[in-house]
């Protein structure tokens, strides 16, 4: 197995987001942070919980397949999660909403009390990689690694990673910003969400929310890490 045989096979493509930059439309289809724009008219904001997230994914670049029956997620995180970051699961302190159509939906102006609301842009990559310690390496794959920095100096930072996407996305793999977590395979990663310093959104120092799910059951886990 060479250096492409390993890219090849460690390469994955997300949708990943821009904040701001483009005048806000406040229409369907328009992704934002630190405000949740839509709701159904029976839904009200849920207590304790703050605005995060409107992600649109109907018409995305690219999608994780356990999603592609979701057009729409919503995102609250409760007022208390800060103070329970260290814990492995998070996914009780968000209130994730997932809509499989975009039929009654109304508008909404729902913003965080801090975070400052933009529209985020999306746009394709196609050269996401695992972060070394992140769990995304399967087991052969990590071995040779190894024997090429080994036997012929070989980098993986250098000379196999090309990216590794510590922003807003859909799909792709967690950027880590320590060793790496996961739930199994039942739960793969599916998207997340980063500090965002033009949205005045910092996760203790510049760290991450990784969401996992679980199509069959229709199921989150969360976690988060910093550094």
């Amino acid at each position: 197995m060479n250096i492409d045989d390993i890219k090849a096979q460690l390469v994955r493509q997300a949708t990943i987001f821009t904040t701001g930059g483009v005048k806000p439309t406040h229409d369907l289809l328009e992704s934002w942070i630190g405000c949740v724009g839509w709701s159904l008219p029976e839904e009200q904001w849920p207590k304790g919980f703050q605005p995060l997230a409107t992600l649109f994914l109907k018409e995305l670049p690219y999608v994780p397949a356990s999603l592609q029956h979701v057009e729409l997620l919503t995102l609250f995180i409760h007022e208390d999660l800060f103070d329970h970051l260290v814990e492995d699961d998070l996914s009780r302190f968000f209130d994730i909403r997932a809509y499989a159509s975009l039929e009654g939906l109304i508008a909404r102006n729902w913003q965080h009390d801090r975070i400052r609301a933009f529209p985020l842009i999306p746009r394709l990559i196609d050269n996401d990689y695992p972060a070394w310690d992140g769990g995304g390496i399967p087991s052969d794959v990590e071995d040779e690694i190894l024997r090429l920095e080994h036997e012929e100096e070989v980098e993986y930072f250098d000379d196999i990673v090309e990216e590794i996407y510590a922003v807003h996305k859909i799909g792709g793999y967690p950027a880590f910003c320590q060793s790496g977590h996961d739930f199994g395979e039942e739960y793969p990663f599916v998207l997340q969400i980063a500090s965002d310093e033009k949205a005045y959104f910092n996760i203790v120092d510049n760290g991450n929310f990784y969401f996992f799910f679980n199509e069959q059951l229709n199921d989150w886990r969360v976690y988060c890490d910093f550094y």
